[in-house]
């Protein structure tokens, strides 16, 4: 098992397939992008079904979710994925996406082993859209949400990210949406996780702020805690159910004392939290012939290493010195 000090187990593990990313959201990187990883400092696909496999067979993972940068740049995806799906225990399998390449590749994924999709998504406003991402591609995030729930990587999960100025109005209008269709709404407080370092605790959209927001036109139900167990997500019924709706208070209520997570690095480090200012390489031990056994030892060593929480309230937080792209949602 993957055990830190404060008694948490990890089972969930997010691997980032590529930094590279076809957007450029405003609060993850600059417009004129990043120097992305060199091909040789990222993992082979080979290398990353071999560490998923140590993880599930020597440390007790039971959920993996790829990620990026953003994932469906990776050409071997489909064979990542199943290869993935074929191991015993078999994982259940997930992924995060900025939904632009889905419409081609939601069936392949489904057929691969694929179980469901989370996909980011801040506005119904195409102008917004192009102004967040700097892209114009609204059109190819709804298409790809359409694929995925045609092709059933089910519960289709839609993020949204709400920012003061352009689309703080919007939470309303995204959960109306999202149940018409028929997708999961997630809304996120936002990360102090760009590369610019520019993000501010001044003017953010609260966990707070969103449920009010929502209330002003639904009837929301809290989800017995319980029922939540290690997810991120305050999940409440909407108008009395079956819809629902989730909150992801990562900066006001930080769900770090259930965090049952471990972080692969597209180049092969290991991160115990997207706000660590640490890694564990794991890609130099790979590519020394190093066996299963010590791979899975330093796994576990940097695990217990782990911090009891993120401090995103202390007045000394230091933001950590690679961007999301780099880390993987």
């Amino acid at each position: 098992m993957l055990t830190d000090t404060f008694g948490r187990v990890a089972t969930d593990l997010r691997v980032s397939l590529t930094d590279r990313c076809n957007l450029r959201c405003t609060y993850c990187m600059p417009e004129e992008g990043l120097q992305w990883l060199a091909k040789p400092d990222l993992l082979t696909d080979e290398e990353i079904v071999r560490l998923v496999r140590i993880a599930i067979t020597e440390l007790g993972i039971t959920e993996v979710r790829f990620t990026g940068g953003e994932p469906l740049l990776r050409p071997g995806l489909i064979g990542i994925v199943e290869q993935c799906a074929a191991l015993e225990p078999r994982p259940r399998i997930s992924l995060t996406t900025n939904g632009i390449g889905l419409r081609r590749t939601a069936t392949a994924l489904a057929g691969a082993g694929m179980d469901r999709v989370n996909v980011s998504l801040d506005t119904l406003r195409p102008h917004v859209f192009k102004r967040l991402t700097r892209r114009d591609r609204h059109h190819d995030v709804l298409s790809g949400l359409q694929a995925a729930r045609e092709a059933g990587l089910t519960p289709v999960k839609v993020n949204a990210v709400l920012m003061a100025g352009l689309n703080d109005d919007e939470a309303p209008d995204l959960l109306a949406w999202a149940i018409e269709n028929g997708y999961e709404m997630r809304f996120i407080e936002q990360m102090p996780l760009d590369a610019q370092h520019g993000w501010r605790r001044e003017g953010l959209i609260t966990a707070d702020d969103i449920l009010l927001s929502l209330r002003s036109r639904f009837f929301l139900t809290s989800e017995e805690k319980e029922l939540r167990g290690s997810a991120p997500a305050e999940r409440w019924l909407v108008n009395g159910g079956p819809h629902r709706v989730g909150v992801i208070a990562s900066v006001t209520r930080p769900f770090c004392r259930a965090c049952d997570r471990t972080r692969l690095t597209a180049d092969g480090q290991i991160r115990t939290c997207l706000f660590a200012t640490e890694e564990t390489d794991l890609r130099g031990a790979l590519r020394r012939g190093a066996p299963d056994e010590e791979i899975a030892r330093i796994w576990r060593v940097a695990t217990w290493g782990k911090k009891a929480g993120a401090g995103l309230d202390a007045p000394d937080f230091e933001q950590p010195d690679r961007p999301m792209s780099a880390i993987g949602g």
